[in-house]
């Protein structure tokens, strides 16, 4: 008995053995099939989960059944047609049951694909008239223009209807939409027509910190979180806006919306800064309290302040009598409480929104910035306590507001004359012009308006629209340090780029991080941002202002002079360069200072220009001048306090201190009308060719006089004689091998196209839109090449519009634009005969991804595409074809290392055609691009792993080249590593000819070319017009002024058809950096068409051109500019406009002894790793297999044993236990077997 039972015991844990040893292989092969991306039938339940996201049959029936069965509703036909026609795809596939939470939003985020649920809003539309009028006259005057038909007329009820008006409201349906805009276009009377547009903004919770800050569309994730905690302070904006009849119901709107994994898609409403962040006073705090404990808020600062104005001493104003008494102050916010204790001049409050019940503030926003104005509480005092304060509620409780509701608030103002206004927001869309010419129009009816940088830092390029405007006071954030604030935007202003260069901005700084100010109801809290640095300037305007008698105050003050008077009583810091603190730290008894005094006059700031001095004029003081070099370009900006409008006298005088000074030259781009209040001066520094020795400083000035209209009273016109102090220092001209030419003027950001961000994995800022230059988010690659001696020069003018002879590397990163023909022919023949070497660095290119990240946008009622992906590689491929190279459309993401360097690929591509003879590495990364691509976040999901070739170089011709995959890498605003250190030893590959042996070891040399002619390459979206946005497609091929002066007007030095046989590389006939090449001429100027000069300034709609060497007058029609050739290789210039010889540059006899030890020590250790590598390749080629000659690079030994050897272990060994236990248990059967036969026997 015994005995039976345990056999019974041991049978039972054997069977369980079994099972377990059953389950582990097939879990281990599940994961084989996962990372190859297969589903056999073990783990096709698994796959089919991961592919197919959760929809709702239900929304899209409620949204295609209205929209397929009337023709006039904005919503996509393809998509009602399948939904009608039954098409499955698994777009529309059932989502589980239990993914949902109360608030109707997706928990398992990370695996959805949902089409924007955005509700049944009527197409809306902004008509600009050509003059004001009431607005009932202006519907008539539209009804006979145009007819009534297919379109309704928007009454807008508000304080500003007793008013003329210029714009009007429409609503047309989709149907009649294309038929009524030609009909609005072809009307005399209207000005144009553009969308209606949202704006939205939000409040961050207490506990939220800086580096936690929401942008764009991450408010719909936090606004999830916000429902649920139920406090005061938590996040409010973000949401779809209302209807126009009634109250928004933020709740309901939620319970139609699904959240989208990567948040391929902007919040409702216009885009906007990120957010403050809010911090309760403790309820016992008071003036000057040392006594509490620092644990409760970790506010050491905050206690240790008394107030934000005794920072800036303004008590020492008011003892004088000065509290801002007679000044109109507008407050564009969420509106104040009528009774609110801590104001004692609410003049009016007066309601915008479509929220009709209350002027009141239920949110605290507006409360906190009047606060910080005009408070006279003690615990938290404003700046100027006995300002009018005016307040206008244009936001909604849930933060939401429009164009219209603005454009009437802002007629309102200038109806009712106020002096100064706060703007506490902002946003990238600089285009949106109706906004902005309001701003313009407000500025010039003599408004001081002072609005945010922006909450987007630490990144650069990334200045908030109307700050960037020069006729406004744009406001960054510093902390009690005098720090800049982490979350303060940087400069330059983007409008320029290509062709230009950005203004210096922020125009000053001042404290925005945990300032002190008005609480709802009663008492104090804190809050930081840019929003907060901004009303504290606007409190300092009104203070100021009330120093002026009032008698003379407003024929005195104005935008530019109320500017002159901050910027140039502000106090640099020591640190931040230009495009950190502008002019710096807002200084108010400075600035009071020069109010006291203060005449009409004309200024230009910054006030000097000293490009030496580090840091403050970063970049230009970490890269000096040199003769050959592309222009220096500098963006100044005209402050003209005398007048609303005024103009040059005449041209700009560069007049030069000391011999060496006429080494520079200068042309001027300059607005042939300084309006309103303000102008923008271009200058684009060269040296001169005869300066390639020089070494040193050259000083000098620039001057021009400003004139404009007289002031009431006056007789004659209004002049004022302007001085810009200029320094730069200059360098001999480098050798070739350190010149690096960056490539601009194929790079395409947001505005005016929806361009998609570079990673796909970052959720927080789904546009890329800071500018793609050196010196925005590039600026970290900026500093890391100048650290290692090269010298960077930008090209903003087509590839034909340089001499390839003068530079080492042609470096192209990030671009999404087309090419010339004649820019391809060009670059074939600069590699290949020239030696110019070419880095590219792409970004990932998918067309169904970039389908799945369109979206229906409310704000201008239409569908946003992206134009392209992160880079343009159709167009790309076309540039490398002639090389026999390209990309394909695969996303890889991952990370690996090259010689102990470790670098993270972030949604790159991959390289599908490669020559024979390169080097090629390739590495293991998740293929983002499959079934599960575009909206599932690869960080979170099985991908299938694939070994992909992403990095590749080459000898083509007497030149060199070399590829990469992504660009992240180089990118300051969403790097995870960088990769300067790759970048760095390709440039040692392509402009000093030096084969790194661990960056390309003879092992990864290609035996046979990868692809084929027939390999299938990415092709270019056929249902986007990239014209709109492209400088290329539609435009001329023209040179402009940031291309050499030979050139400029022309089409550059083009392809010439003579037949060179290629230098073979390690040729000893061919030295580095040589020009023995025969030279490309320009063209002609019976060949091309009159020069179009570049804008300095893309805001203002004229310019004027003129050189500083200037011979003779300067007329209405500009003489003709003759090039001859000079020697063959050189060319001049004739006329009586441009005076001064121009030359491409030759190395000096001097500098090419200084260099030819270095050269020729470069090429021995050169020719050295050639003989070492060429005997090492001998060696190795009986080891290299896989039919081509690549092995496979370095392996992240992690990832390799979690995803490959481990599985497949485990899955052997499950295997052979389960045979050697099947066969134990063979054996076994067999013996019970023969036992039983002798039993019967024995019977």
């Amino acid at each position: 008995m015994r005995r039976a039972q345990a056999a019974g015991v041991g049978s039972w844990h054997h069977q369980l053995l079994v099972l377990l040893l059953l389950l582990l292989p097939v879990l281990a092969c599940d994961e084989l099939c996962d990372q190859f991306g297969l589903c056999s039938s073990s783990n096709a339940s698994s796959c089919s989960r991961n592919s197919v996201p959760p929809w709702s049959k239900d929304i899209l029936h409620r949204r295609c059944g209205a929209a397929c069965s009337e023709n006039c509703f904005p919503v996509d036909k393809t998509t009602c047609d399948m939904h009608e026609a039954g098409t499955s795809r698994r777009e529309f596939a059932d989502p589980p049951s239990d993914t949902r939470n109360e608030a109707g939003l997706s928990e398992d985020i990370e695996q959805q694909e949902t089409l924007r649920v955005i509700g049944e809003v009527a197409n809306e539309y902004i008509v600009r008239f050509r003059e004001y009028r009431d607005a009932l006259a202006h519907r008539r005057a539209l009804e006979q223009a145009v007819g009534a038909e297919g379109w309704e007329w928007v009454e807008r009820n508000n304080p500003a209807s007793a008013f003329p008006t210029d714009f009007g409201l429409l609503r047309i349906p989709d149907c009649q939409r294309e038929a009524v805009l030609s009909r609005l276009s072809r009307a005399s009377i209207v000005r144009d027509v553009s969308h209606q547009m949202k704006f939205t903004r939000g409040l961050a919770s207490e506990s939220e910190t800086d580096s936690q800050k929401p942008t764009f569309a991450s408010e719909l994730t936090s606004s999830k979180r916000s429902r649920k905690s139920g406090r005061e302070t938590d996040t409010i904006g973000g949401f779809e806006g209302p209807s126009r009849t009634g109250k928004m119901d933020v709740t309901s709107e939620l319970k139609d919306r699904v959240e989208e994994p990567y948040h391929s898609e902007k919040p409702p409403g216009r885009l906007k800064t990120g957010l403050s962040i809010e911090e309760e006073m403790p309820a016992n705090w008071k003036l000057g309290s040392r006594n509490i404990s620092l644990a409760d808020h970790g506010r050491r600062l905050l206690l240790q302040r008394s107030q934000i104005t005794s920072m800036f001493e303004a008590e020492r104003l008011w003892a004088k009598g000065h509290t801002g008494s007679k000044v109109k102050m507008a407050v564009f916010d969420t509106g104040v409480r009528s009774d609110h204790p801590h104001f004692r001049n609410i003049k009016e409050r007066t309601n915008w929104t479509n929220e009709k019940d209350t002027l009141n503030d239920n949110l605290g926003h507006g409360t906190f910035v009047a606060g910080v104005i005009s408070s006279q509480d003690p615990q938290c005092l404003g700046f100027a306590p006995d300002a009018e304060i005016y307040a206008f509620r244009v936001f909604t409780d849930a933060q939401v507001s429009y164009t219209s509701w603005f454009l009437d608030a802002f007629n309102y103002a200038i109806a009712t004359k106020m002096n100064v206004l706060n703007l506490s927001i902002g946003g990238p869309d600089y285009l949106d012009s109706p906004f902005v010419e309001k701003v313009w129009e407000m500025t010039a009816n003599n408004i001081i308006m002072v609005s945010a940088i922006g909450n987007d830092g630490p990144l650069y390029g990334t200045l908030n629209n109307p700050a960037d405007q020069s006729d406004v006071i744009g406001v960054g954030g510093i902390d009690y340090s005098d720090h800049i604030a982490s979350f303060s935007s940087r400069g330059m202003s983007t409008w320029e780029i290509p062709h230009g260069y950005g203004r210096v901005k922020p125009d000053i700084v001042a404290y925005g991080r945990e300032v002190i100010g008005s609480k709802i109801t009663t008492g104090c809290k804190s809050l930081s941002g840019t929003s907060v640095a901004s009303p504290v300037v606007a409190g300092a305007v009104c203070l100021l202002a009330s120093v002026v008698p009032e008698d003379k105050r407003w024929d005195i003050l104005n935008p530019a002079s109320m500017k002159q008077a901050l910027v140039e009583g502000a106090t640099r810091l020591v640190g931040p360069n230009m495009y950190e603190q502008g002019a710096g730290r807002l200084n108010l008894l400075k600035s009071y200072e020069i109010l006291t005094n203060y005449s009409p006059r004309t200024s230009i700031h910054p006030k000097t220009l000293d490009l030496t001095d580090c840091p403050y004029a970063w970049p230009f003081c970490r890269q000096p001048m040199y003769a050959g070099a592309m222009p220096v370009i500098f963006n100044a900006t005209i402050l003209n306090g005398m007048a609303v409008v005024g103009y040059l006298e005449s041209a700009p005088k560069w007049t030069p201190f000391g011999s060496a000074g006429h080494l520079l030259d200068i042309q001027f781009t300059y607005s042939d009308v300084i309006w309103p209040w303000t102008g923008f001066l271009g200058l684009h520094l060269r040296i001169k060719p005869e300066g390639n020795r020089h070494l040193g400083i050259l000083e000098g000035n620039i001057t021009f006089t400003v004139v404009s209209p007289p002031a009431k009273g006056e007789d004659e016109p209004r002049r004022c004689e302007c001085s810009l102090p200029l320094k730069v220092a200059v360098v001999p001209t480098p050798a070739r091998e350190k010149r690096i030419l960056w490539d601009q003027f194929h790079s395409v950001r947001y505005p005016p196209g929806y361009i998609p961000r570079d990673s796909l994995d970052v959720r927080n800022d789904i546009l890329d839109w800071h500018g793609d230059h050196l010196h925005t988010n590039f600026h970290g690659m900026f500093d890391s090449l100048r650290d290692a001696g090269y010298f960077l020069e930008s090209l903003g003018s087509p590839l034909t519009c340089f001499d390839a002879n003068q530079y080492g590397t042609l470096l192209m990163v990030d671009l999404e634009d087309e090419y010339y023909e004649e820019e391809i022919e060009k670059l074939k023949d600069d590699v290949q005969r020239r030696g110019l070497g070419l880095i590219v660095f792409a970004d990932w290119y998918h067309v169904d991804t970039m389908v799945k990240m369109r979206f229906f946008d409310d704000n201008t009622r239409s569908w946003w595409t992206p134009a392209t992906g992160g880079a343009n590689i159709p167009a790309l491929n076309d540039l490398l074809s002639p090389f026999g190279i390209a990309f394909g459309d695969t996303i890889l993401n991952g990370a690996f290392s090259i010689g102990g360097e470790r670098a993270h690929y972030a949604s790159g591509t991959d390289i599908k055609r490669f020559p024979a003879g390169g080097f090629v590495h390739r590495f293991l990364f998740q293929d983002s691009s499959g079934a599960n691509s575009g909206i599932t976040s690869s960080r979170t999901s099985v991908k299938a792993q694939v070994e992909s070739a992403i990095l590749g170089a080459v000898e083509a011709g007497r030149g060199r080249i070399a590829v990469y995959g992504d660009s992240n890498c180089l990118d300051s605003s969403h790097m995870v590593t960088n990769c300067y250190w790759l970048l760095k030893k390709l440039l040692d590959f392509t402009s000093y000819r030096i084969r790194d042996p661990i960056l390309l070891p003879p092992t990864n040399e290609l035996l046979v070319t990868i692809g084929s002619p027939d390999t299938i390459l990415p092709s270019r979206r056929t249902d986007v017009n990239f014209t709109t946005y492209s400088l290329v497609l539609g435009h001329r091929l023209q040179c402009g002024m940031d291309a050499p002066l030979v050139v400029q007007g022309s089409k550059g030095f083009l392809a010439q058809p003579e037949t060179v046989m290629p230098a073979q590389i390690g040729d000893p006939n061919v030295t580095p950096g040589s020009n023995s090449l025969p030279q490309r001429q320009p063209m002609t100027s019976s060949q091309r068409g009159p020069a179009t000069p570049s804008l300095s300034n893309a805001g203002d709609g004229n310019f004027s051109l003129i050189s500083s060497t200037v011979d003779g007058d300067i007329g209405s029609e500009t003489p003709p500019i003759h090039r001859t050739p000079v020697n063959g290789n050189h060319v001049q210039l004739e006329g009586n406009v441009l005076n001064s010889t121009v030359s491409d540059v030759k190395t000096s006899e001097a500098h090419n002894e200084r260099t030819s030890g270095e050269l020729s020590r470069e090429r021995d250790n050169y020719d050295g790793s050639i003989l070492t590598m060429k005997a090492a390749g001998e060696s190795n080629k009986g080891r290299m297999g896989f039919g081509i000659g690549w092995r496979r690079d370095e392996l992240d030994s992690t990832a390799l044993v979690v995803q490959w050897l481990v599985p497949f272990f485990l899955c052997v060994t499950g295997f052979v236990l389960i045979w050697s236990l099947w066969r134990v248990r063979q054996r076994k059967r067999r013996r019970a077997k023969k036992g039983s036969a002798r039993s019967l026997l024995f019977l």
